[in-house]
């Protein structure tokens, strides 16, 4: 039997046939089939132990909270409504009861909460002041969710929306330019960067001045990395003779050295350079090449002596 949704008293709540349930605002929560499946086996063990809460649109009582129990009750024989309270609320109040009503126990995504934050700026016409008062939060909270979904690629939405993708890395990839976000999205996938070589990554892109060096990065990041921050100087090791530590720490500043060089050398070089640079520079970079190949060849010998 129908429930004449027109005289139906806010605050109260009535048991609504599953048909004059609605999902309109589905869109703004993540989907779990493990948490759906859980509930089916709950409402059949125990029946329905809290109402869902609506409001009345279109004819229909569109759901707020409880989108699981709807959903494990539409798939559990013999189950043909739910209990439910209705919240007299406009287009507006209905996202932001969404944002409240998860605000107790398992609170919102922030995918989710940035689904609603869109909603509210872009489809009802809110600026982020308001539509920060109107969740009780601050403009910068909003802004920030925002731009998780403006400044974010397709692709990278699409991850983000599967799970794939984790709002923290997110934040760091709205940094990029759509473009490089998109090339640097399998990257990220194949190399499985953690977050720390994530955020390293995004800003050697940032800061790199040609193409060259943009795909250097995107093709090794963590060879970029390394030659950008060098090689950390050790410190002490009580395991090590002092003869030892005082080669380790020789050791430590020639790697950084080099890597510095080779950064330079393979970036900028010969542009940074004037013609009068080079004549003077020149017997330098010689004899720093030849004794590079001396040194590689002795510091290759020691290694295979101390690997016997």
């Amino acid at each position: 039997m129908n429930v004449c949704l027109d005289s139906w008293p806010a605050g109260e709540v009535h048991a609504v046939p599953l048909e004059q349930i609605g999902e309109h605002y589905r869109r703004y929560r993540l989907s779990s089939p493990e948490a759906e499946e859980e509930m089916v086996r709950s409402l059949r063990r125990w029946g329905q132990l809290a109402p869902i809460t609506v409001s009345i649109r279109e004819g229909l009582a569109e759901t707020l909270d409880g989108f699981k129990r709807l959903a494990a009750a539409r798939r559990t024989p013999g189950m043909t409504s739910l209990s439910a309270r209705r919240l007299e609320v406009d287009e507006r109040g209905a996202k932001a009861a969404i944002y409240g009503l998860n605000q107790v126990g398992r609170q919102l995504a922030e995918l989710e909460e940035a689904w609603i934050v869109f909603a509210l700026v872009r489809e009802d016409g809110l600026s982020q002041a308001e539509a920060a008062n109107l969740l009780g939060r601050h403009k910068s909270w909003v802004h920030r969710r925002l731009a998780l979904l403006e400044r974010l690629c397709e692709e990278g939405l699409e991850d983000l929306r599967l799970g794939l993708l984790s709002v923290t890395a997110a934040r760091q990839f709205v940094r990029l330019p759509a473009g490089n976000q998109g090339e640097l999205l399998p990257v990220w996938r194949r190399e499985q960067l953690s977050a720390r070589e994530l955020s390293g990554t995004v800003d050697l892109l940032l800061a790199a001045a040609t193409r060259q060096q943009e795909q250097f990065i995107l093709s090794d990041p963590r060879r970029a990395l390394k030659q950008a921050h060098g090689y950390p100087l050790p410190s002490w090791d009580p395991r090590l003779s002092p003869a030892a530590n005082r080669i380790n720490k020789q050791l430590g500043a020639l790697l950084d050295g080099l890597s510095r060089m080779e950064n330079w050398l393979r970036h900028r070089g010969r542009a940074d350079l004037t013609a009068c640079d080079r004549s003077v520079l020149r017997p330098g970079f010689k004899k720093f090449g030849d004794q590079c190949r001396l040194a590689a060849e002795l510091a290759e010998d020691l290694a295979a002596a101390l690997a016997s």
